[in-house]
């Protein structure tokens, strides 16, 4: 298959979505947890053709879903995914929406359950900023994680080396794996100067 390259309108957008779109085969059947307004979805629907659902709970989010002309479930992701069949999509999507999950291994079996892979992407809480931030007593604020300690939805933040972990110990077969900072990819010392890590994998 030749290698995917984005159009010159998507290449000016997110580094994350062309990263993304590059793993999604054409026409593939795409399921997108917590998709906010939809707009990765839009994307990959006008880049690769993909189809398939959003999942959102937020009501302005539906309403966007619906406005950028997706397909989009009102649902809460912490009750699972029991509406779907198993192996019902080619990949199932979580876009910075894990570190805001209660229940994050249970999230992670449904995709790969109802999804033959997954592509999971979260901001790195081991960014040197990061870092910096706690050494001077403070809870991190950044670009990637812009929220306040008292207001912030992340419950569950998580580093480049925790997520690697996580995966090898369940056995999960990475398939691909790239942290970006400023848009660019970083491949010395991802855990410390990444800033969004984005995994796509699936059972061995």
């Amino acid at each position: 298959m030749a290698p995917y390259l984005p159009s010159a309108a998507a290449a000016a957008g997110r580094a994350d979505f062309a990263t993304i779109g590059a793993w999604i085969a054409p026409a593939a059947r795409v399921l997108d947890l917590g998709c906010g307004d939809g707009s990765l979805l839009a994307y990959l629907q006008r880049e690769r053709k993909a189809t398939g659902y959003g999942i959102e709970i937020d009501d302005a989010g539906v309403l966007a879903c619906i406005g950028n002309a997706v397909n989009v479930l009102q649902s809460d992701l912490e009750s699972g995914l029991a509406g779907f069949d198993d192996a019902s999509f080619d990949c199932v999507i979580l876009s910075q929406t894990l570190q805001a999950m209660r229940h994050t291994e249970a999230i992670v079996n449904e995709m790969l359950r109802v999804g033959r892979e997954a592509i999971v992407t979260f901001p790195n809480f081991g960014h040197w900023t990061h870092r910096l931030q706690i050494l001077r007593g403070r809870m991190p604020v950044s670009s990637s994680l812009p929220y306040q300690w008292y207001d912030t939805p992340n419950i569950h933040l998580c580093t480049v080396a925790d997520f690697d972990a996580f995966l090898d110990q369940r056995r999960l077969e990475v398939e691909n794996r790239v942290v970006l900072a400023g848009g660019r990819s970083v491949s010395v010392l991802p855990n410390l100067l990444g800033e969004l890590a984005i995994y796509r994998f699936r059972k061995a």
